[in-house]
């Protein structure tokens, strides 16, 4: 079984992938500030199905994960096309020109994105010193 098919480490890949299109997002909104009528953007939030979760982890510890889904994660798959689902903002302030972005609101989700990326980013390092003391290697 190959480390990456782990049912931990699969979905820290996911939940940092997320982060990485949602700080995407994040920064087009910013961009877009002052154009005309232009609506900021977000990310659904990323849920985990359960069923899916503990039946990953009982094949996990059976020896093998299959791919039972086209929407599951592939590696070869384009990073440009994002597979997550995206959300008009629930802004109410609009200016007169039409744009509803506000900077500070934005900010403030960049800055959480990013410190919920730096966690999810730790504990991956960390989940692979782990595997690492197991076996040996450190």
């Amino acid at each position: 079984m190959a480390i990456t098919d782990l049912p931990l480490f699969s979905m820290l890949r996911t939940r940092m992938q997320w982060h990485q299109e949602r700080q995407r997002i994040l920064a087009q909104n910013v961009a877009n500030a002052d154009t005309r009528n232009y609506r900021p953007q977000d990310l659904a939030p990323l849920k985990f199905d359960p069923s899916k979760i503990a039946m990953a982890a009982t094949k996990g510890a059976s020896g093998g994960l299959t791919r039972t889904d086209v929407g599951h994660f592939n590696v070869a798959a384009s990073s440009s096309s994002s597979q997550f689902q995206t959300a008009l903002g629930g802004t109410v302030e609009t200016r007169p020109s039409g744009n509803a972005v506000n900077l500070e609101d934005e900010m403030i989700k960049v800055a959480a994105n990013q410190m919920d990326f730096q966690a999810a980013t730790t504990l991956y390092t960390k989940s692979l010193g782990l595997l690492k003391a197991a076996i040996g290697k450190r």
